[in-house]
């Protein structure tokens, strides 16, 4: 990793453990992101509903780059996703940047750094 992109995203961390309070990691990160573009305020999840809010996370992030469509809401206000096929096949090194890339693009664009 060059030293810029660790930077970044050393940025991002710091700034979501401010915001949050306590040390973050990447995983509590995209559930704090998943919980935001769920839109539905702070409440109690399943553990079922972690990992869809994680989802939600990782879709939308990698919406931007093309690879996921948002389909719609359904009846509960749940987005759901398709993948638009478009996705290269990554080793998990690369996945992993890849979406540390993703959160590090939304964090400027929502201007939480």
């Amino acid at each position: 990793m060059n030293d810029s992109f660790e930077q970044e995203w050393q940025r991002v961390v710091e700034r979501f453990a401010e915001q949050f309070g306590g040390e973050i990691d990447y995983e509590a990160i995209l559930f704090l992101i998943g919980v935001q573009e769920l839109g539905q305020g702070r409440r109690k999840f399943t553990k079922d509903q972690k990992l869809d809010v994680m989802h939600i996370a990782i879709c939308r992030l990698l919406s931007t780059y093309g690879f996921y469509e948002l389909e719609g809401l359904d009846q509960d206000g749940w987005p759901h996703w398709k993948s638009t096929g478009k996705l290269p096949q990554l080793k998990p090194g690369q996945q992993h940047r890849l979406i540390k890339e993703a959160i590090i693009d939304y964090a400027k664009e929502t201007e939480i750094i």
